[in-house]
């Protein structure tokens, strides 16, 4: 009696099976203990979970900062608490913040010196266009939930007769500009730092539209395990972990992680309009 197995039922001869790493495990369970999150090892052992579930896992704690966990939370309560008690009265000289007392002009002005402000301020800044030194970068990473919207805020439909979603408005307004200063549509790259939670959207999004003609990079920003009053890490799944983005703050290790700010140095950018 002979039976035949198909090569798809057969596996792969050659491949290696997924092996933890044993000082990962060594490394991860050390600084776990060390900082009282242990257990969110509980399920390590289970034989019921794929080696490749459990490696995946430990890689994405190994890259936590366990030890600065107790203190961001701290930090983050003690501001709540601050803010819940706030007094102006009661701000000291040195923290108080007072208006800018340099030269300004507004865009709608009159004024004649204010007009002549304005024209030498646009000069200045066509140069700066011209030459190859000015990016844009938008803080993406938000969801449009309170607007109603189950998307990136930057796909949600304003209202405006076009139909047009924010990031076309803001694409247009990019390509534009290298218009206006004779470098062409591609003058200013667009950098977008969006979230885990929307980032395959909005790429997908810029993508099916060929970038508005512009030049756009994403990158996506970081995350942080969320973290129970304690400062207990919570496990979503028994290998993974609740996690949340690190609010706009955390735009400036995403742009070193991701080599935005090598890219922009690489391409001789001095000025950046950051918005969100």
């Amino acid at each position: 009696i002979t039976s035949t197995i198909h090569p798809s039922k057969m596996g792969n001869p050659f491949t290696k099976p997924t092996v933890i790493d044993d000082d990962l495990l060594a490394s991860v369970t050390k600084r776990c203990e060390a900082t009282g999150q242990s257990h969110i090892l509980a399920h390590i052992s289970d034989n019921a979970i794929s080696q490749q579930d459990k490696l995946s896992f430990l890689k994405s704690v190994d890259e936590i900062p366990l030890e600065k966990l107790s203190d961001f939370l701290k930090s983050a309560l003690d501001e709540e608490e601050k803010l819940k008690n706030f007094d102006p009265s009661n701000v000291s000289a040195e923290e108080q913040i007072e208006p800018f007392s340099g030269k300004s002009a507004s865009t709608t002005s009159t004024d004649d010196d204010q007009i002549e402000s304005l024209n030498e301020s646009h000069k200045v800044g066509m140069t700066a266009v011209q030459n190859g030194q000015v990016a844009a970068l938008l803080l993406a990473g938000g969801q449009g939930t309170r607007l109603g919207f189950d998307g990136p805020k930057g796909m949600y439909d304003i209202g405006l007769p076009s139909g047009k979603t924010l990031f076309e408005f803001m694409a247009e307004r990019i390509k534009k500009l290298g218009q206006l200063s004779g470098k062409g549509e591609k003058a200013i790259p667009f950098y977008i730092m969006t979230s885990p939670l929307n980032h395959k959207v909005t790429t997908e999004y810029f993508a099916k539209h060929d970038n508005f003609g512009i030049d756009v990079i994403f990158f996506p920003q970081g995350t942080l395990p969320a973290l129970t009053p304690e400062g207990k890490m919570i496990l979503e799944t028994t290998t993974s972990l609740a996690v949340a983005p690190d609010g706009n703050g955390g735009i400036y290790p995403a742009m070193v992680k991701h080599g935005i700010i090598s890219d922009m140095k690489s391409k001789g950018i001095k000025y950046i309009h950051a918005f969100g």
